[in-house]
């Protein structure tokens, strides 16, 4: 007795069509979209001025003018990045608000304690 196979039945539906990036019908697209070189350049220019902000307003209390405004565009080019990782394409204002909100954060890393004036104990 020969053992028949059940018919073919799609219990799982499967995904027909095209996935992951290639939902936009880019297969085969070197580099992105112009949306994407947006988001960049817009984070970047954020950052960049992020860090130029602070410079100028906290400069007592951070390190070389170089290394803030790398870690300022740094910071927003990779906050940029996990958030169009998270939410994909079309969301450009919640984007930048993502790489703003990573570049200030990098850049309170940078920051050093106030000086401030040391007073004498009353029992000293």
């Amino acid at each position: 007795m020969e053992h028949e196979s059940p018919p073919e039945v799609d219990w799982i539906p499967q995904v027909r069509g095209k996935t992951g990036y290639d939902r936009f019908g880019q297969a085969g697209h070197v580099g992105g979209t112009p949306d994407m070189l947006l988001e960049a350049l817009s984070s970047a220019i954020l950052g960049l001025a992020l860090a130029w902000a602070a410079t100028h307003r906290l400069s007592h209390r951070l390190p070389a003018r170089p290394l803030v405004l790398s870690t300022g565009v740094a910071g927003a080019l990779f906050g940029a990045f996990v958030m169009h990782s998270a939410l994909d394409a079309g969301h450009l204002l919640l984007v930048l608000l993502g790489a703003v909100i990573v570049s200030v954060a990098s850049l309170s890393l940078l920051l050093r304690p106030a000086r401030r004036l040391r007073r004498r104990s009353a029992t000293a």
